[in-house]
């Protein structure tokens, strides 16, 4: 995990450096539920609860969970909407489906729901 977590600091560094032409946009989640990946699923009553405390929202809200429809959801806006710049979207505003805009006003989404 340290590896992991040196090297996208390392990239995430390139892109936001002052020599990159390109805009860009980095997604940071933190754990994305899919196919083989569902386990966290028994987790979404803890992040209910840490949601719900004002002194524990903000971080449950930065290390939630997102679906891969999701993550599909925000690579597609990302690609739809070309920054100048490097922007950084995370788990909420993964979430949100329209990064930037507002967010869900529920924490729950079923996994098996389609988009």
């Amino acid at each position: 995990m340290k590896a992991y977590i040196r090297v996208r600091s390392e990239c995430e560094g390139i892109l936001q450096s002052e020599s990159n032409k390109f805009g860009s946009t980095i997604l940071r989640p933190w754990y994305v539920l899919g196919p083989g990946h569902w386990w966290p699923v028994a987790l979404k009553p803890i992040y209910a609860l840490l949601e719900s405390r004002p002194s524990t929202r903000e971080g449950a809200r930065r290390l939630g969970l997102v679906t891969l429809a999701q993550m599909v959801a925000a690579l597609t806006w990302a690609v739809e909407n070309p920054h100048s710049a490097t922007r950084i979207l995370e788990v909420p505003e993964i979430r949100s489906r329209q990064p930037g805009g507002p967010l869900p006003l529920t924490w729950y989404e079923h996994p098996y729901r389609s988009s």
